[in-house]
């Protein structure tokens, strides 16, 4: 099959190439999907969909980031599959069954619960995740933890202040992160509110990134400096995300997703 038809999506412009595969299988390579990825010779985005079949969920879901490396959990994608699913579904990826509902043009995804041992983030040796003795520049005291792939958070004054386009290559590469890091800088505007902004692994700067609101209201909420039992909302670049936690200590993550338009593509022209 020559061309496959393909979904251009996002969150708060957080954007995704979707992928339907539960009856025609597609292979890709990494040249491909970096390929693919472009935004002047391909059809750009921050992150591949491919959505296949599953023997335990409604569907199995796999993640690639634009620079062709496949990853574990992607929160405002798995919020678009849900979202152009539609109703109650469940989802099989590699970081974990998750469960999400859509109405229209708003979905929310069941993260499960955050993760803070310092093998499952992962680190490269034993330390302190929820305040990690280290600094890049004038970042400092950060926590670390896994919401099915990894993020480092720091809580700033000024958002906007930090040099993000410098520091997130380094740190999100640092050897201490054997599988690098997704890096957030968390700004508490009041127990229910903050500005986020985020390096995505693999990516870069982000519109919006799900799993980082997730992991950013998760670390600051263990440390006492968000609400529990309010949904917390995040502020980005695209837009605002909700972040609640349940009684059982599962995160959850609410917002838009849309398709942007659909089409058609010779994947084997980019390979």
């Amino acid at each position: 099959m020559p061309f496959r038809p393909f979904l251009k999506m996002h969150g708060l412009g957080n954007d995704f190439l979707l992928l339907d595969a539960r009856t025609a299988p597609v292979r890709l390579s990494a040249a491909q999907v970096r390929a693919l990825a472009d935004r002047r010779t391909g059809i750009g985005f921050d992150q591949l969909i491919v959505l296949e079949p599953s023997d335990i969920a409604t569907v199995r879901v796999r993640f690639w980031n634009s620079d062709g490396g496949e990853v574990g959990a992607c929160g405002n994608g798995s919020r678009a599959v849900a979202a152009h699913l539609g109703g109650q579904i469940s989802m099989e990826t590699s970081g974990g069954l998750l469960t999400a509902s859509a109405t229209d043009a708003h979905a929310e995804v069941d993260m499960g619960a955050p993760r803070f041992g310092w093998a499952e983030v992962p680190l490269a040796y034993a330390m302190d995740t929820a305040h990690l003795p280290l600094a890049w520049d004038d970042l400092t005291d950060p926590a670390a933890l896994s919401v099915g792939n990894p993020h480092i958070i720091f809580e700033v004054a000024d958002t906007a202040a930090v040099p993000l386009e410098e520091l997130g290559p380094r740190i999100e590469t640092d050897p201490i992160f054997p599988q690098a890091i997704n890096v957030g800088v968390a700004q508490v505007l009041d127990p229910t509110h903050i500005n986020l902004r985020v390096w995505e692994r693999g990516a870069g700067i982000t519109q919006a990134c799900g799993t980082n609101a997730v992991a950013a209201v998760a670390a600051l909420q263990a440390r006492g400096r968000l609400s529990k039992a309010m949904p917390v909302r995040v502020t980005m670049p695209g837009g605002d995300l909700s972040v609640r936690q349940d009684a059982a200590g599962h995160m959850h993550l609410s917002g838009p997703a849309r398709v942007a338009y659909r089409g058609d593509v010779d994947l084997e022209a980019y390979a």
